[in-house]
């Protein structure tokens, strides 16, 4: 069964053993378990609901709670903790488009606020309902998951945009194809989240992100219903694609997706390349994206996330013997690990591979084969579980992502991992933290940073700690020209530094569009946009 409180099913773990925990202490401490708030006891502090009956809506505070919350830190530390201070008061499961617009009239009618539910993955406060006099609907599209259609010639699919990864997956590579869009939260999200956060998966160097696949659909807005036809390539105007993708529930709901689809690759594989230090590691991985190879995946860990790795990974006599093996290569303290991917026919996807090899010999990269990278492969969507496992021993784990253009790749990953040692220090805790290049372009990479500190065991203590942490890492993306979120999205989480992206004018175009379709602002609200300019 899915947890109610942490990632993913509760039969899987993630077990840290006792050369993990003691690499933990080592570095911030030990930490000390905290109990959990029962279920039972999280439901009993919800407060009545509010909505008028509704022949679709569930008011059951079972349900509610189960939609109340997404998997950012503070999510997690209001339920766990159960201090639920906001839920929606109850959640509609419609099963049709035509369902949706009588959802939207029944808000129109009672001025109930709607937060679209997909797969509940939101990790930047996507799903957290807003405080205050108006009744909060979630709107859970998981029933809307059918494959409506699939176009072989033109290699298009439609489903319903609730459909969750794994199911869309299956329905396609029963025909032979595969969407291959695969975030790390593929097993429980969903494909209209995907592209209302303009999400981006871990083969996207070879499938594309979100947005280069999402084709056309229809979205339900409280204004009408937005149909976007598909077309290969269009010169008519504003795309109208482009006001969906990113939307996050402001604009209306996204009910039906068409995408673009790949036959299913004849050979895949994941090798990995270790590099002496971090600077001839950027310039190999720099040199092969720019080199227009058809590889699937680069992943470039710091010295720090590769330390990091290797010491959580188990089998410590085995990477012992690699480390010996990697000393006598070069790679010695301070070395990086890059993990690259090719997929597709079985005799281009070798080339590639060679390719990228000649590319990386000289700067140093040793290749140690594909080893490594069928244990990334067989863990890419279990590594999460890891917050699970910490948070059992006292430690919490949180993350920021952005991207920016080469030359100051180096100076963002220094400066948010600087930034987020400085405010738990004025906590007086450590934060152990470690960085990868998650996506690389030609023109840049995203930098996505972990962060792993001890819990106070105090809900009001451990949230001002996460706040702490949020602000100096966010404030540190933004003042070294990063944008604010790679592939997260912005929720609430990441509003307040949006205008320094965007602009004022920007958001004003934003807030504009979103009025447009939605004049009562019922979709959403508090969501994507700074909090201090809602008011109408």
């Amino acid at each position: 069964m899915r947890r109610w409180n942490g990632w993913g099913d509760d039969t899987i773990e993630f077990a840290l053993d006792a050369d993990a925990l003691g690499f933990l202490a080592g570095r911030i401490g030990s930490g000390t378990a905290i109990a959990d708030a029962a279920f039972e006891q999280a439901c009993a502090r919800l407060r009545p609901s509010r909505l008028a009956p509704q022949r679709l809506i569930d008011t059951a505070a079972a349900v509610r709670l189960r939609h109340a919350l997404g998997q950012s830190l503070p999510d997690w530390l209001r339920l766990r903790y159960g201090e639920i201070d906001t839920a929606p008061d109850g959640v509609a499961f419609p099963e049709s488009a035509q369902d949706v617009r009588e959802l939207l009239a029944y808000a129109a009618e009672h001025d109930v606020a709607l937060v679209p539910h997909g797969g509940g993955t939101s990790v930047a406060g996507h799903l957290t309902a807003p405080g205050g006099p108006r009744a909060v609907l979630s709107v859970s599209m998981v029933r809307l998951c059918q494959m409506l259609s699939l176009d072989r010639q033109s290699q298009l699919a439609s489903f319903g945009a609730g459909v969750f990864g794994p199911d869309l997956e299956a329905q396609l590579r029963a025909h032979g194809y595969t969407l291959g869009h695969f975030p790390q939260s593929f097993e429980y999200s969903t494909l209209g989240g995907w592209i209302v956060t303009r999400s981006s998966g871990q083969q996207s160097l070879r499938y594309g992100r979100i947005e280069q696949m999402f084709k056309g659909g229809s979205v339900e807005t409280p204004a009408g219903r937005l149909d976007l036809p598909t077309f290969p390539a269009s010169a008519a105007g504003t795309d109208l694609r482009e006001m969906v993708l990113g939307s996050e529930g402001r604009l209306g709901i996204l009910t039906e997706a068409t995408v673009r689809i790949t036959p299913l690759a004849e050979y895949e594989a994941f090798h990995a390349v270790f590099f002496p230090g971090w600077e001839q590691a950027e310039a190999a991985v720099r040199a092969v994206v720019q080199g227009g190879l058809s590889l699937s995946m680069l992943r470039l860990s710091n010295p720090l996330e590769t330390v990091t790795m290797l010491a959580l990974a188990g089998h410590k006599g085995l990477i012992g013997a690699l480390e010996t093996w990697l000393s006598w290569r070069g790679c010695k303290e301070g070395k990086c690990m890059l993990m690259i991917g090719v997929s597709g026919k079985k005799r281009a996807a070798k080339t590639a591979l060679a390719d990228a090899l000649a590319l990386v010999r000289p700067h140093g990269g040793v290749h140690i084969g594909r080893k490594m990278g069928d244990k990334w492969k067989q863990n890419r969507f279990r590594n999460v579980y890891l917050r699970n496992a910490a948070w059992q021993h006292g430690y919490a784990i949180d993350t920021v992502e952005t991207a920016v253009d080469w030359p100051r790749v180096r100076g963002m990953m220094q400066a948010v991992e600087d930034a987020a040692g400085a405010a738990l220090a004025q906590h007086g805790e450590k934060v152990h933290t470690y960085t990868h290049l998650s996506h690389l372009y030609t023109q840049g990479a995203s930098v996505y940073t972990t962060f792993v500190y001890r819990l106070a065991g105090d809900f009001e203590h451990d949230l001002a700690r996460w706040r702490s942490l949020k602000c100096a890492v966010s404030m540190a993306i933004v003042d070294h020209g990063g944008t604010i979120s790679h592939q997260h999205g912005v929720g609430s989480d990441h509003a307040p530094y949006l205008e320094a992206e965007k602009g004022p004018l920007g958001i004003g175009a934003m807030r504009a569009l979103f009025r447009h379709f939605d004049p009562q602002q019922i979709m959403n609200p508090g969501k994507l946009l700074p909090a201090e300019s809602e008011a109408p």
